[in-house]
C-alpha cells in the first residue's frame, strides 16, 4: 500500500458521506482575528469556521492547529471538545501538540534514523534515542501560510525544505480544514517532494467530548474498527509484528469502555490500530467514541490505513487551559489518522515514501452528533 491515492475514487466517496440529508446549501462561514506575534514578530491569525447546525471550530495558521471545537450535547448546551489555550503565547511555552498538524513524520522512527535509496539520513532525537512527530521543530512549530476558500474552507500551506529536522527533498505541503453539511470536521492533505522522502501527516487533537478536561475519559464508550494492532517496546517502537487484537485489552472491535480494561495494558493506550480497510477502500469508518454523560459521540473516517489512538498519558494536570480547566492524567484521547510508526524502518508496514511526481493525498473525518442513546446498547 502506497501513500498516493487514486484521486478520483476519493472524490467521488467524499462527496458521497460529506452530504446531508438537510442540505441547505448555505455555505460554512469563516472569519479572521489576530491571534499574537510569534518570536520574530510575525504576526499569527486565528480562523473560526462555522455552520448553521452549531458546529464551530476555531484554527490558528500557527501549526495549522486546531484550537477549539464547540458542538452541543444532548440537551443542546454548547460545549468545547478539544484541549486548547485561549492565545499564541501558551502554544509558544511548553512543547504540546494540542491540535497541530504533525509532520513532516507523525509518531516515532526508531534511533531517529532510516535508510532511503542506500543512504542514511539522520533525525533530531527528541523523544529519548527516538524521533518523535516530525522532530525538534517540525509541522506543529511553524507558522503556515493560509488563505481561505470560495466554498468556506481554510487552505494552510507550508514549504519544508530540503535537509529541515534531517529530512531528505523540499516537501510543499496543503492542508485545508473545511466543515461538512452534516456536522463533520474535514482534513484533507496534500504534499508533493523533489527528492523521495517519508512523509506521514495526521491531526493530534485531543478529544473531551464532555466538554469537561477535568474529568476522565474513562467512562467513554470506544469502538475502532481494527482486528489487528501494532505492540510496541519498551520505547512505544512497534516491534514489527502485527497480531490479531483478539483476547487482549486492544480489542475494540466491540464497544468497551476505555476504563474497562485499562489496567492490563503498561501505561495505558498510545497504539496504532490496523483499521480493516482493504486496497479498493478510500474512506473508511475507522472509529466511534462516546460519552455517556454528555451524549455526544464521534465518528472518525478516513483514508488512512491506521489510527493511533492515545489516552492522555502524560497529562499531569499542570496545563491550564480554556475556561481554566486543568488538563488532568487521561483528561483526553486521540485518535490520530496515520501510517503505522516507524515506517521507514519495517519493509512490512505499508510504504511512506513519497518519490517526485506523485501526490500525497489523505483524508479524516471527524463527525459530531449527539445522543442519548447509547450505541453500545445498540445490537
Amino acid at each position: 500500500m502506497n501513500v498516493v491515492l487514486v484521486l478520483g475514487t476519493l472524490s467521488a466517496l467524499i462527496i458521497g458521506c460529506t452530504q446531508s440529508k438537510t442540505d441547505t446549501g448555505k455555505k460554512p462561514q469563516i472569519t479572521k482575528e489576530k491571534f499574537g506575534k510569534m518570536e520574530d514578530s510575525r504576526q499569527a491569525y486565528l480562523y473560526t469556521l462555522s455552520n448553521d447546525d452549531n458546529l464551530k471550530v476555531q484554527i490558528t495558521n500557527y501549526g495549522a492547529r486546531v484550537t477549539n471545537i464547540r458542538t452541543p450535547d444532548k440537551d443542546g448546551k454548547m460545549g468545547s471538545v478539544v484541549l486548547g489555550f485561549d492565545s499564541l503565547k501558551k502554544y509558544l511555552g511548553p512543547k504540546t501538540y494540542f491540535g497541530a498538524i504533525i509532520g513532516r513524520y507523525a509518531n516515532r522512527i526508531a534511533n531517529a534514523k532510516f535508510t532511503l535509496n542506500g543512504k542514511e539520513y539522520s533525525l533530531p532525537a527528541n523523544d529519548g534515542k527516538n524521533t518523535l512527530h516530525g522532530g525538534t521543530r517540525g509541522f506543529d512549530r511553524r507558522l503556515w501560510n493560509a488563505e481561505t476558500t470560495d466554498d468556506g474552507a481554510l487552505e494552510l500551506s507550508y514549504l519544508s525544505k530540503d535537509g529541515e529536522e534531517g529530512f531528505p527533498g523540499s516537501v510543499q505541503v496543503t492542508v485545508t480544514y473545511s466543515l461538512t453539511n452534516d456536522n463533520g470536521l474535514k482534513i484533507e492533505y496534500k504534499a508533493t517532494t523533489d527528492k523521495a522522502t517519508p512523509i506521514n501527516l495526521t491531526n493530534h487533537s485531543y478529544f473531551n467530548l464532555s466538554g469537561q478536561p477535568d474529568q476522565t475519559v474513562m467512562n467513554y464508550e470506544l469502538k475502532i474498527n481494527a482486528d489487528h494492532y501494532t505492540p510496541v517496546n519498551d520505547e512505544l517502537i512497534p516491534t514489527g509484528d502485527v497480531p490479531s487484537v483478539k483476547d487482549t485489552p486492544f480489542d475494540f472491535t466491540e464497544f468497551h469502555t476505555i476504563g474497562s480494561r485499562f489496567d492490563q495494558t503498561e501505561g495505558g493506550y498510545d497504539h496504532n490500530f490496523v483499521l480493516n480497510r482493504s486496497k479498493s477502500d478510500s474512506l473508511y469508518h475507522a472509529a466511534t467514541v462516546y460519552d455517556p454523560s454528555s451524549g455526544r459521540e464521534l465518528n472518525v473516517f478516513t483514508t488512512q490505513p491506521g489510527v493511533q489512538f492515545y489516552s492522555g498519558n502524560f497529562l499531569d494536570g499542570s496545563l491550564v487551559g480554556q475556561n481554566g480547566y486543568h488538563f488532568v492524567q487521561h483528561g483526553a484521547l486521540c485518535l490520530e489518522t496515520q501510517h503505522y510508526p516507524n515506517s521507514p524502518n519495517q519493509s512490512n508496514f505499508p510504504s511512506t515514501i513519497l518519490k517526485p511526481g506523485e501526490t500525497y493525498h489523505q483524508l479524516t473525518i471527524y463527525k459530531f452528533s449527539n445522543t442519548e442513546e447509547n450505541p453500545a446498547n445498540q445490537n
